[in-house]
């Protein structure tokens, strides 16, 4: 099948004007994978008064925004959404379609998806741009669509082949926000709003939104428990460490799953993709799944009775040994470098 179109979009998601952080972590890795393809980089707006929006992603590269700006469309709603994008996919076809894997992007690209036929993983935590032999044929420029799989036994790398359009889903995090020193000179196309009859099967009478209080993205001191730790009461000792060195307090999904924690504090592939300059992972064996999600760390500090921990692998300094009995240790060495 011959691929005429090279382009890469990114659906830019907003809520009152408020762009998603993934959604220009996405243009700047949408940025380089349209250098791969030699193709370019353009963005997808939709919503009401989101020309400020709109111009925002020329500073991550887009060269083009396809912007939709009508008052129906100020809050995201499925029928609305999904049929506009299903229309521009069915009228451009762009090769790469990337969404932030939120609550939206969940409900919007696997409707994309399966109306257009296209391709679409979920979740990644890399993509690439590669020719690639299969079953006999060589496909140019495929999309790479890397992520954990089989509870995280494996880091599979997903394809769609047979597909004009490819699409993949990306955790807040992911990928690095990386602002081009001069924005782009590039050009907003108005695509004008046409209502449809079912555009409002679904309308929206209330909203209620309370902002997550908790910034581990923002941190530059993370401690976090895993199950290791051993039980609730215990998790006590990571709160005591965190605050003796001024950092947030996090866990793994089985300290989470375990009650230790709570949901909106998990490090991982299911929960917060994080950069500090300080990770201590303590009691943390480091499943695939939650070294996706903080292996970028600046400097690593892993504690973990098992030499053969899969964490230590990424860990800049390894602490074998029982962490009820070094956390105390640690606290103790602050307290008396502060005196």
């Amino acid at each position: 099948m011959e691929i005429q179109n090279k382009d890469v979009w990114v659906f830019i998601e907003q809520r009152n004007g408020k762009p998603a952080d993934v959604s220009f972590e996405l243009l700047s890795k949408g940025k380089k994978l349209a250098e791969k393809l030699n193709g370019s980089l353009k963005a997808v707006v939709i919503g009401n008064k989101i020309k400020q929006l709109a111009e925002e992603t020329f500073k991550y590269g887009a060269v083009e925004v396809l912007v939709v700006d009508n008052p129906e469309l100020e809050h995201y709603r499925t029928m609305p959404y999904s049929r506009i994008l299903i229309e521009l996919v069915e009228t451009h076809k762009p090769r790469i379609i990337l969404y932030g894997a939120t609550i939206i992007g969940r409900d919007l690209a696997p409707r994309v998806a399966s109306h257009t036929r296209s391709g679409l993983t979920a979740d990644c935590t890399d993509l690439q741009v590669s020719t690639v032999k299969y079953l006999k044929h060589d496909y140019k420029n495929l999309l790479l669509q890397i992520r954990p799989a089989f509870g995280g036994n494996i880091i599979a790398t997903i394809i769609s082949p047979e597909v004009e359009t490819q699409m993949a889903t990306v955790r807040e995090g992911v990928m690095r926000f990386e602002p081009m020193p001069n924005p782009v000179k590039g050009k907003i196309t108005e695509i004008p709003y046409i209502a449809c009859d079912y555009d409002n099967i679904i309308k929206i009478i209330e909203q209620h939104r309370q902002e997550n209080k908790v910034n581990l993205k923002g941190a530059s001191i993370i401690v976090s428990g895993g199950y290791g730790i051993g039980s609730k009461s215990n998790f006590k000792l990571i709160n005591e460490l965190a605050a003796a060195v001024g950092g947030e307090v996090a866990g793994s999904r089985a300290a989470v799953d375990a009650g230790f924690i709570a949901v909106d504090r998990q490090v991982g592939q299911t929960g917060v993709t994080v950069r500090p300059k300080l990770y201590i992972a303590c009691g943390i064996s480091g499943a695939i799944q939650h070294r996706a999600g903080m292996n970028e760390s600046n400097k690593i500090i892993a504690i973990n009775t098992d030499p053969d921990a899969p964490i230590f692998s990424v860990a800049h300094y390894g602490i074998v040994g029982d962490v009820m009995q070094i956390i105390p240790m640690f606290i103790n060495e602050f307290k008396q470098k502060l005196r």
